[in-house]
Parts: structure tokens; C-alpha cells; sequence
């Protein structure tokens, strides 16, 4: 089976899908992987160290794609690319399958049977192939991390002859495994923590970091089957703006990370919030790519206040720790191909009855097979 990894081509993106590790253990359970020349070299992968791994190069795109049983690449795919894959080829990557019809059509028309990562089932069983999870994870941190290069104060407290230095103080909004990780790691680094989130059931896991939870009666809420936050009604989030007021006025950092899958990122801190900031302060909106949890947040870009807030755009937080999140999401492609990988037949494993491929597999068979997409066709 000739599996081939396309290098990434969208502005900003380092991450690749591939790394010489995972490249070793595909050569290893029989698939034969062709990559393009420079393939890691945004997120430092040498060319060396793919060749040891037993991969071969290949300088002609087209042709490669064309030959392909199994495309791998971390962002959806150009329209050019899908129409060059051969019928019955396999697909995997980020499709954003909500706000991407024209791309699953495409998929149809090709004959392609497109997996996206996004839609990989939150269970035990697809722990390792959680890709939304690992990247979540590295996006808390690096958010941590860019928010202190620009706040223009230590984190910690610190002792001094000349006197005390005060701990920063940090509210992160959303608990899931991004708000996490920007809690633990803005406590590893001394800040004073407090932490928001709709779900109570996550308030063990803030204060078993070190953090405090801010508690806003907000009527009923909860979680998904699927561990996402459930929507908020209007009323509820008015409620819950006015309770985060205070808090984010007394911050030095806030770090947004709400999001509701399939769906536009919901606003949660507005002018008015920001306008009671600190000159000086910054916000981070980790959900500026789905709409934005922060009213004057842009995509890409550093907006500065009237007031002197700095708000934190980037639309791709784990690209700038792009090493390490090629490294753990290339392991969730290996666990993913491992797990539906037939050694005897060498050939991926269609079998629509597992539950890991009803949950991810949007096209098979020339046809939108997802039943959350097919019944839009």
C-alpha cells in the first residue's frame, strides 16, 4: 500500500504529519511511504533522518497523489489535490467538516473515502488518535507562554532587596484540555490562577492544579456525550460576562479557550470587559480561528486597545511549538492507521461497523456516508 505525506502549503502552518519515528513504524507494518524533499523542515525533522527511516522521496506532487492508496497531510486539501487522487483512496486529515461542503463533494466526485480528524470519537479506544486533544493541549501552553512575552511583568512572586514582586495574575475561561494546560503551566511559572468553566464537574480538575474556580450561577449546563461544553442561551452568557467582569479587570492575563464543536465560537468577553482592563494587560483568544471568544480579537493578528490591552490572535498556537505537535500528532495518524491497518491483506481495514470509523469517516463508496453530513446532501 504506497502511503504518501504531502508537505504542508497553508500560510503559517509548520506543523507536518510525519515525523521519522512515526515514518519508521509505517515502513514497519508493511506500507510503502513516500514523502515530499523538506517535508519536516519547519518543525526540524531533517531530510537524514526520513531516509534512515526508510521513507523515499519524491519531487513530482501530482504524480505522487495520483499513486497514492492512503494521503496523509495536517490541513484539508485543495480542491486540485482531491481530483488527482485515485477512486477508492484513503484521506486523512483536519476537514473542518461543518464549514467545508464544497471539499466533501469534491471528496465524493474523486471516489476518496476522506477521514477527518476532528470527528475521531472521545473514547478510550481512540485516546491515541485524539488529535484535537494533542494539538488543544500544546495551543494552552503556548498561550501561557506568549502572553508572558508580552505582558511586561514576571510571573512569579519574587523577593527582592528593593521589595516585593507581586504574582501575576491569570484567568483562564473554558476548563477543557487547552484551559488546562494553561493552567498548570501558567502555575508552574508562579502566576496566581483563577479558572472559569460552564461544566462543574471540571472544578476538581482546576483546583487539582493549584487554581482557584470561579463559581457563576448559570442555571443548567453540562457537557456533551463527547466531553464538549453544551451551548449557552443568550440569558446565560449575559450572566456569565457580568460575573467574569470583575475578575478579568483585576487580571494581567486572560486566556480564552471556549469553543462548541461545530459551531461558531461564542463571545464571551466584549468592549466594555476590555475597556475595564489594565493598561498593560493581554488576552489571549485561543478560539480566534472559529469566530472568536473576544470581541475585538482578529485572526493572525495583535489588536491593542484604547486602554492599553494587547489581544492575542494567532490563529494556530501549537505551530509555534511546531516540533513537539508534529511529534504527538503524527502519533495519533500511526495509531490511527495501526489500528484499521489488515497485515494479511496489507490494506486498510473499511469495516463501517467499528466505531472509531462511523465516527470519522465522512466519504466512502463515491457517497457522504456521516450521517451528521449526509443528511444535508
Amino acid at each position: 500500500m504506497n502511503c504518501y505525506v504531502t508537505a504542508e502549503t497553508t500560510p503559517g502552518e509548520m506543523r507536518t504529519a510525519l515525523t521519522p519515528v512515526t515514518a519508521a513504524a509505517l515502513v514497519k507494518l508493511g506500507l510503502k511511504v513516500q514523502v515530499q524533499p523538506g517535508l519536516g523542515r519547519k518543525s526540524h525533522y531533517a531530510d537524514g533522518d526520513y531516509e534512515k527511516a526508510g521513507v523515499t522521496f519524491v519531487s513530482d506532487h501530482a504524480a505522487a497523489l495520483a499513486g497514492a492508496d492512503l494521503v496523509l497531510r495536517v490541513r484539508k486539501p485543495p480542491a486540485e489535490d482531491i481530483a488527482r487522487m485515485k477512486r477508492g483512496a484513503w484521506h486523512l486529515s483536519f476537514l473542518d467538516p461543518f464549514n467545508e461542503r464544497g471539499l466533501l463533494d469534491a471528496f465524493v466526485a474523486a471516489g476518496v473515502s476522506a477521514a477527518s480528524l476532528e470527528m475521531i470519537p472521545r473514547t478510550t479506544l481512540a485516546q491515541k488518535m485524539d488529535a484535537l486533544s494533542s494539538q488543544a493541549s500544546l495551543a494552552g501552553y503556548a498561550a501561557v507562554i506568549e502572553a508572558a512575552q508580552r505582558l511586561g511583568m514576571a510571573l512569579p512572586m519574587m523577593m527582592t532587596p528593593a521589595g516585593t514582586i507581586m504574582p501575576a495574575r491569570v484567568f483562564v475561561i473554558g476548563a477543557g484540555v487547552a484551559g488546562l494546560q494553561a493552567i498548570a503551566t501558567a502555575k508552574r511559572l508562579g502566576a496566581r490562577v483563577e479558572a472559569f468553566d460552564t461544566r462543574p464537574v471540571v472544578e476538581e480538575q482546576v483546583k487539582s492544579l493549584g487554581a482557584k474556580f470561579v463559581k457563576i450561577d448559570l442555571g443548567e449546563t453540562g457537557q456533551t456525550a463527547g466531553g464538549y461544553a453544551k451551548a449557552l442561551t443568550p440569558e446565560q452568557v449575559a450572566k456569565q460576562q457580568a460575573g467574569m467582569a470583575k475578575i478579568i479587570a483585576q487580571s494581567d492575563i486572560v486566556i480564552t479557550t471556549a469553543k462548541v464543536f461545530g459551531r461558531k465560537a461564542p463571545l464571551l468577553v466584549n468592549k466594555a470587559m476590555l475597556a475595564g482592563m489594565k493598561s498593560g494587560s493581554v488576552v489571549v483568544d485561543i478560539a480566534v480561528e472559529s469566530g472568536g471568544n473576544v470581541e475585538t480579537s482578529r485572526p493572525g493578528e495583535d489588536v491593542i486597545t484604547d486602554n492599553g490591552v494587547t489581544i492575542i490572535g494567532h490563529p494556530c498556537l501549537e505551530c509555534t511549538v511546531a516540533h513537539h505537535a508534529s511529534q504527538v500528532l503524527a502519533a495519533n495518524f500511526a495509531a490511527w492507521i495501526t489500528h484499521f491497518w489488515d497485515e494479511k491483506a496489507a490494506r486498510l481495514r473499511d469495516d463501517l461497523a467499528d466505531e472509531i470509523l462511523k465516527g470519522c469517516l465522512i466519504t466512502h463508496g463515491g457517497a457522504i456516508i456521516h450521517p451528521q453530513f449526509a443528511a444535508q446532501a
